[in-house]
């Protein structure tokens, strides 16, 4: 199980420390995940991540918040 973000991340779940989907990763760009989040987000839970509501675009996944990545998903540190 890598934590290295690779381009072969692209399309995996992001899930939280309970196995709660947060979205999907879109793109990966120069080492850094940027996921498509899951409309039924709240307003609290994004502002955890770091991420602004109001914006409809992907949003870059810091590294040091990812617990592992396995073969189908990213898995997130305790929020």
């Amino acid at each position: 199980m890598a934590t290295t973000v690779t381009d072969d991340e692209t399309g995996k779940s992001v899930v939280d420390s309970d196995g709660n989907k947060i979205g999907v990763v879109s793109a990966v760009e120069h080492g850094t995940a940027h996921v498509d989040p899951d409309p039924g987000l709240t307003d609290k839970l994004l502002a955890k991540l770091g991420w602004d509501s109001s914006d409809d675009e992907d949003y870059p996944l810091q590294e040091a918040r990812i617990d592992v990545i396995t073969d189908d998903e990213i898995r997130l540190k305790d929020l």
